[in-house]
């Protein structure tokens, strides 16, 4: 598998446009090809991360677990072992990582899924975190204030007083940098919590 065959026939693609490496412009996405998730290659995708932003297409010879949250940290979206990496799978990696969604093994997926799981489980819940990062009070303050409650009720309702309430929910708008109290709710509406 050669830079030039994938961009061969990634170019030859009426929706994908194929950008050279010393072209710095803005890119959708970026395919990297390696043979294994060395320091070299998770060091190139932090700096394609810091520098471009865009998500990765990530074709593997081999991968393994710990490879797998590394690659991720770097904005991997979509991985391809090097074996099953078809033109046709190739495209379809491009096409889900710009429409922003992702690709993954079904072995990898778990893996991935386990891991975010054990994460909650050890280290977000231990600590009164949820992975959308708010606590189960400031969920608590915030279902309230969409079921419409102002700040006198919710006090009442979770027998806090009127100021616990404004703290808890200046600290939700400034620490997730959100603008004002339906922004707030609209966030943990997005997150699931609510």
């Amino acid at each position: 598998m050669t830079r030039s065959a994938i961009s061969g026939h990634l170019d030859s693609r009426p929706n994908i446009e194929v950008v050279a490496t010393d072209r710095h412009t803005q890119v959708d996405v970026v395919v990297v090809v390696a043979d294994r998730m060395t320091v070299k290659v998770a060091s190139s995708l932090r700096k394609v991360k810091a520098s471009l932003g865009a998500p990765v297409a990530l074709i593997a010879g081999e991968i393994t677990r710990a490879d797998l949250f590394t690659a991720v940290e770097c904005n991997v979206v979509a991985v391809l072992p090097r074996g099953s990496a078809t033109k046709e799978r190739i495209e379809e990696a491009v096409l889900t990582a710009a429409a922003g969604g992702g690709v993954l093994p079904a072995n990898m997926l778990g893996e991935l899924l386990k891991q975010v799981e054990r994460i909650q489980r050890e280290v977000l819940s231990p600590h009164g975190l949820h992975t959308s990062g708010l606590t189960p009070r400031e969920i608590d303050v915030l279902r309230l204030m969409s079921d419409g409650l102002d700040t006198a009720e919710i006090a009442v309702k979770l027998s806090f007083s009127e100021r616990a309430v404004k703290r808890v929910i200046f600290g939700v708008t400034s620490r997730l940098k959100l603008r004002n109290r339906p922004h707030a709710v609209a966030y943990a509406l997005r997150m699931g919590v609510i």
